[in-house]
């Protein structure tokens, strides 16, 4: 029954990127790890192959619309790969089963994941509840801050490496702000940007071959959420993702709150 809930989640996941082109593959960890029980290491491995998917199938309607500015998606995209490839290949297997020792609150490894996880949902809620400025108009000439976008790409490179997320909430806000995109562009760039850095970091975990992968779980919860992902982008054209983020943005704080109190205190 319980698993049921969780292909719900799926779905869930996939509309939001659909709908907001972001935000949804925050829910992916909390879904595997809570109703599947599949262990919080684990869970991060099988979250960027669920996001990289599901992020590749759906910029391919903002393909053929041209809203993938394909230069950025190469300065930003380049560092962001090798950052979260190094992350998930040497970082998280380099993390000790036990992180630290306070009397008898033992932080282990997988904890030590959620909580920052946990984190990392709470400024994605601030951002999506947030009312941000008006966007400037789709048009003029697009401008690159180098060192910051560089920056930038490896910092949401680690962020994804550790945690499993795809961190469009990071992403977005830095193509409109440093790379001076539209954002319905920002929103297509994210999405292939999102998908090449997720895949490539599950390559990383596969070349350790230390964990054992559930293919047939794994493609069946990808292409739910893969079908989510198109429902989504079907009802962006008469829903306004704009409305219903700060609702997502709200839901998405009870989770990391939840979550940060269930690893701590219960």
């Amino acid at each position: 029954m319980i698993e049921i809930f969780g292909y719900l989640g799926a779905i869930a996941m996939g509309l939001s990127l659909g709908l907001i082109g972001g935000g949804g593959s925050i829910l992916t960890v909390p879904i595997l790890v809570y109703l599947f029980s599949v262990d919080a290491v684990l869970a991060t491995a099988y979250s960027l192959f669920i996001v990289g998917l599901t992020s590749l199938v759906g910029s391919v309607s903002h393909m053929r619309l041209g809203n993938i500015h394909w230069r950025t998606a190469i300065v930003f995209g380049i560092p962001s790969i090798i950052s979260v490839y190094i992350t998930r290949h040497y970082i998280v297997p380099m993390i000790p089963d036990t992180v630290m020792t306070m009397g008898s609150f033992v932080v282990t490894k997988s904890m030590a994941l959620l909580i920052l996880f946990a984190v990392i949902m709470v400024l994605a809620a601030y951002s999506m509840i947030r009312k941000g400025k008006p966007q400037a108009a789709d048009a003029g000439e697009i401008a690159y801050n180098y060192p910051l976008i560089t920056v930038e790409g490896l910092v949401v490179g680690l962020v994804t490496g550790l945690v499993g997320a795809g961190g469009g909430f990071l992403i977005i806000p830095a193509l409109v702000l440093l790379a001076k995109l539209p954002m319905k562009q920002a929103v297509g760039t994210s999405l292939i940007i999102i998908a090449s850095k997720s895949l490539l970091g599950f390559l990383g975990d596969l070349g350790q071959g230390s964990q054992t992968i559930d293919w047939n779980f794994l493609l069946i919860f990808s292409a739910i959420a893969v079908g989510g992902i198109l429902f989504g982008a079907q009802l962006s054209k008469k829903i306004s993702g704009d409305k219903l983020k700060p609702a997502f943005g709200w839901f998405v704080l009870i989770m990391g709150v939840y979550i940060i109190i269930k690893e701590t205190l219960l």
